[in-house]
C-alpha cells in the first residue's frame, strides 16, 4: 500500500482553521482551496519530467516539462473544493465528474453521474474526495474509472479514517492515497472523528 500524509506547517494551520465549528463557509472555502494547493504542490514534486531544449537571451539550455498528462477526478460535490488548487498547477488537466450521494439510512455510496473522457487510460487520474470516510465513494469512483480503462490512479483527501484507507486499498492496492490529515475512526453515523464536519455542507453552504 502507498499511503501518505502530507506534512506541511501550512497544512497543520488550515486544517486547524476547517476543524473548527466556528469557521464561516467564506472562510472554509478558502482555507480548503489552499490546502489543495499545498497537497498538489506536494503531490506532483516527483512527478515524472521531459526534457528539450530551451533558448535563453544567452544559450541554449535545457528545459522540462511534465511527461504525463492528467484528468482531475473530484467526487460530487465536495470533490469540487479541490479542483482550483490542481488546476493553478496543472491548467492542461482534464476534469472529470462523478456524482455519488451518501445513503443516510445504509450510509453506503448511490451513484448518480459521471463524465469519464474518451482515451482516459492515457492520463493519470487523481480523485478529489476531502473526506475518505468508509472509502465507499473513492472505491467507486476507482471502479468508474478503472472500468473505462483507466490504468494509472492515486487518490486525494484532506481527511481520511483508517476504516477507508484499509476498504480502498483492499479493492485498489495499487491506487496511492494522499491526505492532510489520518484521523482516528468513524463514529456510529460513519462521520471521521475527530473530523471537521459534512465537507460539502461547509464549502456550499447548503
Amino acid at each position: 500500500m502507498h499511503f501518505t500524509v502530507i506534512e506541511h506547517a501550512l497544512l497543520k494551520a488550515d486544517l486547524s482553521v476547517i476543524r473548527d465549528e466556528k469557521t464561516p463557509n467564506g472562510l472554509f472555502r478558502n482555507r480548503i482551496a489552499r490546502i489543495s494547493e499545498i497537497l498538489a504542490v506536494e503531490i506532483l514534486k516527483n512527478a515524472e519530467l521531459k526534457h528539450f531544449s530551451v533558448q535563453t537571451p544567452l544559450e541554449k539550455t535545457v528545459g522540462f516539462g511534465l511527461r504525463n498528462s492528467y484528468v482531475l477526478v473530484p467526487v460530487l460535490r465536495a470533490g469540487l473544493g479541490l479542483v482550483d488548487g490542481f488546476l493553478k498547477f496543472l491548467p492542461d488537466a482534464g476534469v472529470s465528474h462523478i456524482g455519488v450521494s451518501r445513503d443516510e439510512t445504509t450510509h453506503e455510496p448511490n451513484f448518480y453521474y459521471s463524465n469519464i473522457p474518451e482515451k482516459i487510460q492515457e492520463s493519470i487520474c487523481i480523485i478529489l474526495d476531502p473526506m475518505l470516510a468508509t472509502g465507499g465513494s473513492a472505491t467507486l469512483a476507482a471502479d468508474l474509472l478503472k472500468a473505462k480503462g483507466a490504468k494509472r490512479l492515486m487518490l486525494v483527501s484532506v481527511v481520511a479514517a483508517p476504516e477507508g484507507v484499509r476498504k480502498l486499498n483492499e479493492h485498489h492496492p495499487d491506487i496511492a492515497i494522499y491526505t492532510a490529515a489520518l484521523d482516528r475512526a468513524l463514529n456510529v453515523n460513519k462521520f471521521i472523528l475527530p473530523g471537521l464536519g459534512d465537507a460539502g455542507d461547509r464549502i456550499f453552504g447548503t
